[in-house]
């Protein structure tokens, strides 16, 4: 997969951005530059977000995070959020992300379905599934009440056959733990002062209710799944994707909803080309940006003292743990090389119980690091327990906290990109020039085109240098421009 094209009418400080990556070009590297204030960060989160995000239902408060703020004119239903082209098997994939009034496409959806329906089982339901999901889990939890309800009936039963008074005590209690979610009047009372007969009228009861609930429950569950497969079934017709209902102002209630239209694909396919694409996009940025698609209270986290429970760097690591295609440029983690040595030995030892002979894995991956740190030789402890590093000048031992930040940098890189197979992906990298000489900056394009050819890469960046390591067609630009002027005559 490659992106071919980007388009992002208006969207925070980006305007009327519209930008071809060609997919011609060789290697398939194109920096994205502007001067501070462009946008470029912008870009590449909202890029990641709405690639990564949106088939995933948990990952969908990324997508609302990064939409507080886009609202739709009070003389408009609608708004384009941007506009993506994707190269997928030999053919162009458009995906046009679109932001609605809740309440106009409500109105569609009712105009559009024939049968005779209650429009207020529409409103109530809204576009979204949300109604839906939250009517399911009160069935999971009336259903597992009356397992526990029933349960307890069985066990008062076998308390009237016990004859030591001590244990029956025992057992009360027991129960009375188990059921105290319940609440019941009897329970407020010493345990002493419980009789079975009166413990028992009470959980009956309380099973009674809880039946009748599920019954309910179970008839609004048809009504809502009714009413969302003709949502479903409408949206699929006009080839639209749902995706979420979000709030652009911060309210309780959610009064836009976002869109995709997705053209020159079956609607069959799409679940599957969009769960595909969310794997093979990737963001990598420094860890002191600012991203949007965490929640506004946690952005301004970073910029507040820091506490140990609620700073800004602990909300990171939560959001990094679960969007599995973000990476930041931290101080190499020890860890993460362990573990990429520990998948190289492993694959050496599948091959040989397959072969009968060791791979090259482990020593291919020493040989390429010695590469990267130049002329230092790393070393891996016995026990694969940590890493040091030897100069080749005098032998010198050196540990990771040794190295430079462009040393440590440039190793992570690496790491990232070959500990994680990132292969044929859309690779998205902010600032890659931090910490690196401008030698460096100038040699990072040969190098992660060398380690891994066949990604595309997208580089918000502020080098020249680094600009000068590709054709000038290479280059695309944000206002206000990165490049310098050519001189006058």
């Amino acid at each position: 997969m490659k992106l071919l094209r980007v388009q992002v009418p208006d969207f925070r400080i980006l305007k009327n951005v519209d930008i071809t990556f060609e997919p011609e070009f060789i290697p398939s590297i194109f920096p994205l530059g502007s001067q501070n204030g462009g946008g470029k960060s912008t870009l590449l989160q909202l890029i990641f977000i709405l690639l990564h995000c949106s088939s995933d239902s948990e990952k969908k408060d990324f997508v609302k995070n990064i939409l507080y703020g886009f609202t739709i004119n009070n003389n408009s239903n609608k708004r384009v959020l941007a506009i993506i082209d994707i190269w997928n098997d030999d053919k162009i994939i458009q995906l046009e992300f679109l932001s609605y009034n809740d309440s106009y496409l409500r109105e569609l959806l009712i105009s559009n379905d024939k049968t005779e329906i209650d429009n207020d089982n529409y409103r109530q339901l809204s576009v979204s599934s949300n109604k839906l999901d939250r009517v399911i889990n009160k069935i999971s939890t009336n259903e597992k009440e009356i397992q526990d309800l029933e349960r307890a009936i069985i066990k008062l039963d076998n308390v009237r056959k016990i004859e030591s008074s001590e244990e029956r005590r025992y057992v009360l209690g027991d129960l009375k733990q188990r059921l105290q979610r319940f609440e019941f009047r009897t329970l407020r009372l010493p345990i002493a002062n419980i009789s079975i007969e009166r413990f028992q009228d009470e959980v009956q009861t309380r099973l009674d209710i809880s039946k009748l609930n599920l019954e309910k429950y179970y008839e609004e569950r048809e009504q809502l799944e009714s009413i969302l497969q003709r949502v479903l079934k409408y949206l699929q017709l006009e080839k639209l994707l749902y995706i979420c209902n979000y709030s652009a102002n911060g309210n309780k209630d959610e009064e836009e909803v976002l869109l995709c239209h997705i053209d020159n694909i079956d609607m069959n396919e799409v679940e599957t080309f969009m769960k595909e694409l969310s794997q093979k996009i990737f963001l990598a940025a420094p860890s002191t940006q600012v991203f949007l698609f965490n929640s506004k209270e946690s952005r301004k986290l970073l910029f507040k003292e820091q506490d140990n429970e609620t700073d800004y760097y602990s909300q990171l690591k939560l959001a990094k743990s679960k969007l599995s295609g973000f990476f930041t440029y931290d101080f190499l983690a020890v860890d993460i090389l362990i573990e990429a040595f520990k998948s190289a030995r492993d694959k050496d030892f599948a091959e040989a119980i397959k072969k009968g002979e060791y791979g090259n894995s482990y020593k291919a991956l020493i040989n390429d690091l010695n590469i990267i740190i130049f002329n230092k030789k790393i070393n891996i402890d016995t026990d694969l327990s940590g890493v040091s590093f030897k100069l080749d000048k005098d032998g010198l031992e050196l540990y990771p906290e040794d190295l430079s930040h462009g040393e440590l940098k440039r190793l992570s890189i690496y790491i990232w990109i070959k500990y994680h197979n990132i292969e044929n992906a859309i690779v998205l990298m902010d600032e890659i020039e931090i910490a690196f000489h401008p030698d460096w900056q100038y040699q990072i394009i040969a190098d992660i085109n060398q380690w891994a050819p066949s990604n595309q890469y997208i580089l918000a960046t502020h080098s020249y240098e680094l600009c000068q390591a590709l054709t000038p067609a290479h280059v695309k630009e944000l206002e206000p421009k990165l490049l310098k002027p050519e001189a006058k005559n």
